[in-house]
Order: structure tokens, then sequence, then C-alpha cells
């Protein structure tokens, strides 16, 4: 599934829709360049669970920010992940296989430690504020999960 945004608000509403449809557990790999539209994608999921937009950001020094809201959220940016013992260190498989809602930008980081099932949303930039983004699910629950935001976001 692809969508174009046209806008930073667009991508937070595309976020919202997402959202919508998370009952927790299900992981969320934001992929792209720098300035791509991860974060923004990333509040909007926020904003969607219940939690105040402005709270999230990017985790970049801390590797991992909670916030809680509907569902707890995980968000992980890896950008300035040295190595992979960083990872191991964070004690990733407890966050990766929890009931919370996990975001991971620069998942490509994680090499092969990356889960197993997880919803990939590949972001790159277009002229102006526009956006694309391409879906890519593994695993049957976010399969299901993709196809009920496609369903939504036809509209």
């Amino acid at each position: 599934m692809e969508k174009l945004s046209r806008s930073v608000n667009q991508t937070l509403k595309i976020g919202r829709l997402i959202a919508r449809n998370l009952r927790g557990g299900e992981i969320i790999l934001l992929s792209g360049s720098l300035g791509a539209g991860k974060t923004v994608l990333a509040k909007g999921i926020a904003q969607g669970l219940g939690i105040n937009k402005n709270n999230v950001i990017s985790p970049t020094f801390v590797l991992l920010r909670l916030h809680q809201g509907k569902h707890l959220l995980q968000h992980f940016d890896f950008y300035r992940l040295r190595t992979i013992e960083d990872i191991f260190s964070l004690g990733y498989e407890e966050y990766f296989y929890s009931p919370a809602v996990t975001i991971i930008e620069w998942p490509e980081r994680l090499k092969f430690l990356k889960p197993r099932e997880f919803l990939k949303i590949k972001l790159s930039t277009k002229p102006g504020d526009k956006r694309h983004l391409k879906f890519i699910a593994k695993g049957k629950k976010h399969k299901e999960l993709l196809n009920k935001i496609h369903e939504n976001t036809r509209h």
C-alpha cells in the first residue's frame, strides 16, 4: 500500500488513522532519510493514542522514550546507535515483544535483531512538504493491521 501526504498536517492525520487500528503489541518500523517525516508520523500515531503530540520528540539521544495513552507507546530512535551491543544493553526483547505499541525509527540499524513481525512504513520526501509513504507488513497480525489501515484511508 502507498500513500502520498501533501503536508505535515496530512502526515499527522495518517498517523492518527494508523493509531485508530492499534490494539497493542504492534511494532511499527519507520524508515527514511533525515527529514523524511518519521517523527511527524510518530507524533500522529501518539496523538491517535491520546498522547499529546507536543510531548513526542525524537528520542535520538536516549534511544527510547515511553508515553502512556490508550496503550503504552515505546518510541525508539536508533539513528545514533553505534553498536549492536547498545541494543542488547537495553534489553530489547523485553520491549519488542511486549503488549505496548512500539515505534522504531531507523530500524535498519537493528540488522539481524529486527523483529520477526512488523508494519514497516518507508517515508521519502517529494517537492514541497509532500511525503511518499510505502507500507509493508510482515506477519499475520501486521497484515491484518495494514488491511484495516487501507480500508480506513480509502475514503
